[in-house]
């Protein structure tokens, strides 16, 4: 009876920090982090995903440091892990963000800009565009199973990433650089078309009130530069798909080998 306890009590502080890195999740993570899901399921899927995540690394034979359960030792583990957590979490919302970025621009070049409302997903005001793109990255993401492989990678990661362990900024600060780089990139991309568009409608209605002066351009030139937009969005929402689901499984292969890289050593850099 009391081997079994003291084995208990030997488990708790490796499972909490296992929990801990799990919860880290919720604080970045697609569907996870936003505010549609209640605050109890959340920490309910948490704690029951950190418990059979520790279990299963316990099984597995992944060793785990022994913590004493007191606010000096756990509460800086915690923190780390849920850094960990909160990192992975955070490049997985790199497609959305990209997503994002396209409709932000591409609403502004066509006139919805003005056009705001609170969107409870985000937790912020959105137009109708980059409200589309977004939840159409975040079906693109779900649709390829990337809630299952962002948990995945985090439970691979305690492989490589011991419990516990800060990380060196040379293996954390070049993959965040290069997924906002690549996202703000990839926001451009699906936005250019329309851009180019919207130029040359902007182009010829100028040349139209040089011509017709009696012509409100005004008048005209706002629902026709929507209504264009509105037909480049359509024409091109297969390719923005494609887009979209090629960076979706490039961030979830980059977060794998992030998580499956060991740390550099001490003084180690790139």
């Amino acid at each position: 009876m009391n081997s079994a306890i003291e084995t208990i009590e030997k488990s708790m502080g490796p499972a909490m920090l296992v929990i801990m890195r799990i919860g880290g999740l919720a604080i970045y993570a697609p569907v996870l982090s936003t505010t549609s899901v209640p605050m109890r399921l959340k920490v309910l899927l948490v704690f029951v995903g950190g418990v059979g995540a520790y279990m299963l690394l316990a099984a597995k034979g992944v060793p785990m440091p022994e913590v004493a359960m007191n606010p000096w030792s756990i509460v800086p583990l915690a923190a780390v892990e849920i850094g960990i957590g909160a990192f992975i979490g955070f490049l997985a919302t790199m497609p959305m963000l990209a997503m994002q970025t396209a409709g932000i621009i591409n609403g502004q070049q066509m006139g919805l800009g003005f056009a705001r409302f609170y969107n409870p997903a985000v937790g912020e005001e959105s137009d109708v565009i980059q409200q589309l793109l977004y939840f159409l990255a975040l079906a693109t993401f779900l649709m390829m199973g990337g809630l299952e492989a962002i948990f995945l990678s985090t439970l691979r990661s305690f492989e490589y990433v011991g419990a516990g362990v800060f990380l060196e900024g040379g293996s954390t600060l070049p993959i965040l650089l290069g997924m906002v780089l690549g996202a703000t990139e990839i926001g451009m991309r699906v936005a250019l078309p329309l851009l180019g568009v919207v130029f040359l409608e902007t182009v010829a209605m100028g040349f139209v009130s040089k011509t017709v002066p009696q012509l409100n351009v005004l008048s005209l030139g706002f629902p026709l530069r929507i209504m264009i937009g509105l037909v480049m969005m359509i024409a091109g929402l297969a390719v923005i798909d494609a887009v979209a689901a090629e960076w979706v499984g490039t961030v979830l292969d980059q977060i794998h080998i992030w998580a499956t890289t060991p740390p550099l050593p001490a003084g180690g850099g790139i």
